[in-house]
Order: C-alpha cells, then sequence, then structure tokens
C-alpha cells in the first residue's frame, strides 16, 4: 500500500496540481491538510472520478484536513478528542481494510506562532490531547498511522539553517519535547527509520529563493504504531511537484507499507 501526506496549501488554488500527482504517483492513501475549504466546498467529484473514496473534515479559509483512499474508509472520526470547545479542523482519522485493517489519521498541527503567547500555548495543550489520543490508539495492537503536517522540526538536522529557527515554535525546546512524549510512546518515524543525515526536507518558504538554496525545514511526519513500523517497506520525499505550476510549498511524503 502506497501512503502520502501533503500539506496543499489550497484545494481550490492546487486541485488541478494534485490530480496530475495523483494520476503520476498512484497512492492508494493520502492524509491532505490545509485544503482551506468547507466539507461541502470541497471538490469531492474531482477525486472521486480517479477512484477515490474521500472524507472531510474542513472549515472556511482556514485548516482543514482531508483523507483520499482506494479503499473505503470505515469508522470516520472528526476532530481530536479531549476538548469540545475546540473548533478549528485539524485532525481526521478512519480504518482502511486492505491486507490487514490499518488505523489513519491525518492531522494539521498548529503553528504556534508567535510564542510565546496564546497561539503557543494551544500548540501545546493540543499535542498533549493528540499523546492521548495515540496512547489510546496504540492500545489497540492494530497498524496505526499519524501523518500530516506536524509544524515541528524535530532535531536541528531537520532544518537547513537550524540557526533561524531558534525562538521559532516550530524549534522551541517544549515543541520537540512534547514531540517526543508521542514518538516515545512507542511510534517510529517513518521517514528517519530509514533515512539519516540533514538535508532532507517536506517545506521551503516561497520567499527569498528557499526552494532553489534547498534551504527547507522537514516538517511532514509519518509516525507508525509497532506493528505499521513492522510493514514499512520504503519512504520517500516526492520533491519533483515542487518544481511545477502553483506549487504549495510543503511537498508529499510517500512512505510503502506492506498492508
Amino acid at each position: 500500500m502506497k501512503i502520502a501526506t501533503f500539506n496543499i496549501n489550497g484545494i481550490k488554488a492546487r486541485a488541478e496540481a494534485l490530480v496530475t500527482w495523483l494520476r503520476e504517483a498512484e497512492p492508494d492513501l493520502v492524509a491532505l491538510q490545509e485544503i482551506k475549504s468547507t466539507d461541502e466546498a470541497f471538490p469531492h467529484e474531482i477525486f472521486e472520478g480517479l477512484g477515490y473514496f474521500i472524507e472531510t473534515h474542513g472549515q472556511k479559509s482556514f485548516n482543514g484536513v482531508a483523507l483520499l483512499s482506494k479503499l473505503p474508509l470505515e469508522d470516520v472520526e472528526r476532530g481530536l478528542p479531549g476538548d469540545d470547545a475546540d473548533e478549528q479542523a485539524r485532525w481526521i482519522e478512519a480504518t482502511v481494510v486492505g491486507k490487514r485493517a490499518v488505523r489513519f489519521c491525518g492531522l494539521y498541527l498548529p503553528n504556534g506562532n508567535p510564542a510565546p503567547g496564546p497561539k503557543y500555548d494551544y500548540k501545546l495543550a493540543w499535542m498533549e490531547r493528540m499523546r492521548a489520543r495515540a496512547a489510546e490508539l496504540l492500545a489497540s495492537e492494530e497498524p496505526v498511522i499519524l501523518a500530516g503536517d506536524y509544524n515541528v522540526i524535530p532535531q536541528d538536522e531537520d532544518a537547513a539553517r537550524p540557526e533561524a529557527w531558534r525562538e521559532d515554535a516550530l524549534a522551541l525546546p517544549d515543541s520537540r519535547a512534547a514531540f517526543r512524549r508521542i514518538v516515545n510512546l512507542g511510534y517510529t518515524d517513518a521517514f528517519r527509520a530509514e533515512v539519516e543525515g540533514p538535508g532532507h526536507y517536506t517545506f521551503w518558504d516561497y520567499q527569498a529563493g528557499a526552494w532553489q538554496r534547498n534551504n527547507g525545514i522537514r516538517i511532514d511526519h509519518m509516525l507508525l504504531s509497532p506493528q505499521a513500523a513492522d510493514l514499512l517497506r520504503g519512504v520517500t520525499i516526492d520533491k519533483e511537484i515542487r518544481g511545477r505550476d502553483k506549487p504549495s510549498d510543503h511537498v508529499p511524503l510517500v512512505i510503502e507499507l506492506d498492508a
């Protein structure tokens, strides 16, 4: 099973580019972030025409997550548990049954800037809620994938210029510690299970020639439960799409799972 996560940065602006990539890459399962669309306005018919089942958790103009799957999406849940007052559309999960059942969670973790401040407090509180949900999912002892834009640079090697991010919410010690607490429950960072060293990024700013100079950061991640990690067969960052018309500032992270 080919599985991807991709912050599309606006489904309306990039639907054509996304369709082109889906036709070429042929992923079986995709988590999208920042669709910036309500559920009703999401262009379902375009992706249904490519053979995908679609579930969305959207909101107007901001945030929003979606799952696309070649197989039916079952037991869909929207919204991260732990705060009934949270109206931001940042979490969706469903079960996909191929060779075996896989619980697939798509997430768009808060940015948190400026830090310190209320937005950073929200980020850390959201990550603690995510840790609690991740622990619950582990208890199922089934393959679980937590896929999305984490807005966290886990280590200095995940940034071309780590010194530029010292005071940013994406790399502050508390952000990194919260990320490690989730990983340390027993999850595996799929990319780092296969690839070591610096120079591997999933995001480049639109400004100052960041893409041309490879001044990027790795903030899109897939965390795998032990049962999912045992099925991992490969991982890639699909950088080619960034060089096309109307690119997102992110590129897809793709894994192969024997599922």
